[in-house]
């Protein structure tokens, strides 16, 4: 063998060794990462791996003479200097809001069970055909801002003389933070009824996406709120209960995920820090209320490119080459471990179903047809919610039904206006209940 190959062999035989006990480190940090809870910032699992570590290397240096027995330590270093990075923030630790809107003023209001929320109004344009009922909007997340996008889709509405309110949930946007440990979904009820209290203009009609389709599904199973509740609109819920979260089923027709091109901008997950804190909190090995990185730190350091693929997944998938921006940098928002808490609440709680058979507050259920939600989360709602007076199904959009491709936005604000005024829908009354069977049949 000639002497340079020779060298290489016996080169990767000192090196790998030492590559396999950086790996080691590493990975003793992030199981006790886990176990602590990262406890200290990190700080905990990272002095315990390296005083550990610095043992191990001076035990196994004892025999030997100077300068070899600062061999052992080289690994040590190497692992100590690579996870040091999880334990050191690079965003603000104190929360961050997003600046004020250029077109629609920001309040500040300040509910009965404690929460402080960032509200908008958006009043009818045309004081001629306003509608008597005011309209609160329940955005998405859970514990996210809501997009300029919505507001687009909030100011089309009051052009046609809906008297607009909208809340960011505590914890989003531009509301105020709360202890991690009150971020529920019950809390998120009481704040929408103490938000209809607050604006003090009788029953109100309120329309609820996503996220806030759960909140205001189990609102209407509560007969204290349901009572100040005007007619509601639930428009493609996640599940609204423990049972009902744990259902299996199939989505919609398909989505844009996988076919749009990656998002871009920056990502948070490309930070050492936020990658460990964020992925093991997905995969339930950190609590939402860690150690490792506070709530504020890690609203600040979450981005929109972070959602990745979720966003694509609410789109058809012949537009995944034409998916407009939801937001801006400056106005996006979202707590995940918040997030991630309130969706733990409603996996946790029991079936609501009894109390949603009880209801009476007219309603209307709007899924859409390249849904990427689990079509059993909304067929258990309109199987065992009888105050559904109509579904209407909406062709051609996915998940984020008002997204300003084409005339989805008229459309839905169509649908939505029609049900609140009584009116008779655009749409067929589709599906009905004796219908569900089949409509989960076509999408098996």
């Amino acid at each position: 063998m000639p002497t340079s190959a020779l060298r290489l062999v016996r080169f990767a035989g000192r090196l790998l060794p030492a590559l396999a006990a950086v790996a080691t480190l590493v990975v003793v940090f992030l199981a006790l990462i886990a176990l602590t809870d990262g406890a200290g910032s990190g700080l905990a699992a990272w002095s315990t791996t390296f005083g550990a570590g610095t043992v191990l290397a001076l035990w196994r240096g004892r025999h030997r003479t100077w300068p070899v027995r600062l061999v052992p330590f080289l690994p040590v270093i190497v692992a100590a200097a690579l996870t040091a990075t999880v334990c050191i923030p690079t965003v603000p630790t104190a929360r961050h809001y997003p600046p004020p809107l250029p077109f629609v003023s920001t309040q500040h209001w300040n509910l009965a069970t404690g929460s402080r929320v960032a509200v908008y109004h958006y009043a009818p344009a045309n004081p001629g055909t306003r509608h008597p009922v005011p309209l609160v909007y329940l955005h998405g997340g859970p514990v996210r801002g809501i997009s300029v996008q919505d507001h687009r889709f909030l100011r089309l509405l009051a052009r046609q003389g809906h008297d607009v309110y909208a809340y960011e949930q505590a914890g989003g946007g531009r509301s105020d933070l709360l202890p991690m440990d009150q971020y529920t979904i019950s809390r998120s009820v009481r704040d929408l009824a103490a938000f209809v209290d607050r604006l003090d203009k009788g029953k109100a009609d309120i329309l609820g996406f996503s996220g806030g389709a759960v909140v205001l599904t189990r609102a209407l199973a509560d007969p204290g709120v349901a009572a100040r509740l005007h007619r509601v609109v639930i428009a493609e819920p996640g599940p609204m209960d423990g049972p009902t979260a744990h259902l299996g089923g199939h989505k919609g027709r398909a989505s844009a995920r996988g076919l749009a091109p990656d998002p871009t901008g920056p990502r948070s997950t490309h930070v050492p820090r936020y990658a460990v804190a964020f992925g093991l909190m997905r995969l339930g090995l950190l609590t939402p209320d860690t150690g490792l990185i506070g709530q504020a730190e890690g609203d600040n350091a979450f981005t929109a490119a972070d959602l990745g693929s979720d966003t694509a997944s609410a789109y058809c998938a012949r537009d995944a080459h034409r998916i407009p921006t939801e937001d801006t940098v400056r106005n996006f928002s979202f707590s995940p471990a918040a997030s991630l808490r309130v969706q733990q609440t409603v996996k946790d709680s029991p079936s609501i179903a009894p109390q949603l058979r009880q209801a009476r507050t007219p309603a209307m259920l709007m899924i859409a047809e390249c849904s990427s939600q689990v079509r059993q989360w909304a067929t258990a709602v309109l199987a065992n919610a009888p105050a559904i007076q109509r579904t209407q199904y909406m062709p051609g959009v996915g998940h984020h039904m008002w997204n300003g491709l084409d005339d989805n936005n008229d459309r839905a604000a169509a649908v939505i206006t029609a049900f609140l005024q009584d009116k008779p829908a655009p749409l067929p009354n589709h599906p009905t209940r004796d219908e569900i069977p089949a409509f989960l049949r076509d999408h098996e």
